[in-house]
C-alpha cells in the first residue's frame, strides 16, 4: 500500500509539472514516442515535427488516466484549467483531480501560460451541481472562489502510476523540458497518457 502511494505520489507530481508550472520558462513538448535509446527520447509533434530530448538522471515517469464528472467529488482537490466568461465564471478545458496526497499543490487562482487567456484554479470543490451535459463546480481556495462549468468537451484526467518500460514507440506523451547551453533539451519528468485519456495540456 505504501509502495502504491509513493507511486501515486510521484505521478502526480510529474503531472503537476506540466500543468501547475507550465507557465515557468521552458519548452512544453507534447507528441508520441518514436524511439527511446538509453536516455535519449525522441517524439513526434502534432505537427510532425521529430524532437529529441535528453532524460535528466533519475528522471521519473507519470501516468494519467480518462476520468469523467462523477470522479469530482464535493472536497476534491482539483487543478482546472479553464477560460473566463463574459459573465465572469470559468468555462473548463481541463481538470486534473489530485490524489489526496497533493492536496494543496499551488493552490490559488493564477494565469495559465499554456492557452492565451486562460487561468488555472488549483482548489477545493465546495459545492458541486450536475447536469445531463456536464456539471457547475464552485471552487474555493484562500482569499477567493471560482465558479466554473464544466462541459463533455472537457478533458478530464487523474494521476496514476507508470513505469518507463512504457516509454516504448506509440506512447503518447507530455513533458516540460528546458534549453541547455548547447542547445539540446532536458526533461526530468514525462507524463504518459494511458487507458484512452488524452494528454494533459
Amino acid at each position: 500500500m505504501r509502495a502504491l502511494s509513493a507511486s501515486l505520489f510521484a505521478a502526480a507530481l510529474v503531472l503537476t509539472s506540466s500543468i501547475v508550472q507550465a507557465q515557468a520558462p521552458a519548452t512544453r513538448v507534447r507528441g508520441t514516442v518514436e524511439k527511446l535509446e538509453g536516455a535519449a527520447l525522441t517524439v513526434k509533434t502534432p505537427s510532425g515535427e521529430d524532437v529529441a530530448v535528453a532524460l535528466a538522471p533519475g528522471y521519473s515517469v507519470g501516468g494519467v488516466v480518462k476520468a469523467g464528472v462523477s470522479d469530482i467529488k464535493k472536497g476534491s482537490f482539483v487543478g482546472v484549467g479553464a477560460r473566463p466568461q463574459a459573465d465572469g465564471t470559468l468555462l473548463a478545458v481541463q481538470v486534473l483531480i489530485f490524489p489526496e496526497a497533493m492536496r494543496g499543490t499551488g493552490e490559488g487562482h493564477r494565469a495559465w501560460g499554456v492557452l492565451p487567456d486562460s487561468t488555472m484554479t488549483n482548489a477545493t470543490v465546495a459545492e458541486t451541481v450536475s447536469r445531463v451535459d456536464g456539471a457547475n463546480l464552485v471552487l474555493t481556495y484562500p482569499g477567493g472562489e471560482q465558479k466554473v462549468t464544466i462541459t463533455p468537451d472537457a478533458n478530464i484526467i487523474m494521476a496514476a502510476p507508470a513505469e518507463a518500460s512504457e516509454l516504448s514507440p506509440g506512447a503518447q506523451v507530455a513533458f516540460t523540458a528546458t534549453r541547455q547551453a548547447g542547445g539540446g533539451l532536458l526533461a526530468s519528468r514525462v507524463t504518459i497518457a494511458k487507458q484512452g485519456a488524452q494528454l494533459p495540456l
